[in-house]
């Protein structure tokens, strides 16, 4: 496992690699000199983030192998399918998904997303158009949102 640690405008963001495909993005609490290997893949990954934060990408083409259960793979997998700058809420990817009840399920796989941005937890929202909480702190979440043009009273 290959891991960078990037500056970026919302943070620190470490980006891991096994075997050609990213398997983590997160926010990192470490500083730059923690980096290990800078492999093309992440290279790649973390060109695509930067484009993506300053609003020239609107989809990402790295190779993903996020670890989770069968349950939340099929709830990232969503999360996917979810359109640049639209959002869904927790139900709506539950009913999707074939739990149309499971909706706090959806929160959770959410909450363990270990791939953020590129796979858009930042998209899903409560039903009742109210945000919802988000990893990496409601103030980032609103952040990849309005890059994304999301028009939404906050």
């Amino acid at each position: 496992m290959n891991y960078m640690i990037y500056d970026t405008k919302i943070g620190k963001l470490i980006i891991k690699e096994n075997n050609g495909f990213i398997t983590e993005i997160g926010f990192s609490r470490y500083g730059a000199d923690n980096e290990n290997k800078e492999t093309e893949t992440i290279k790649k990954a973390y060109i695509e983030l930067t484009e993506y934060l300053e609003g020239k990408r609107t989809h990402f083409t790295v190779k993903l192998n996020p670890k989770g259960t069968e349950f939340q793979k099929k709830v990232w997998n969503e999360l996917i399918k979810i359109p640049y700058g639209q959002t869904r809420s927790y139900k709506e990817i539950a009913e999707s998904v074939g739990s149309p009840k499971g909706y706090r399920a959806v929160g959770m796989a959410n909450h363990n997303n270990p791939i953020m941005i590129i796979i858009p937890c930042h998209r899903v929202i409560n039903a009742n158009g109210a945000l919802g909480g988000y990893g990496g702190g409601i103030d980032k979440k609103i952040k990849l949102l309005e890059i994304e043009g999301y028009k939404h009273v906050f």
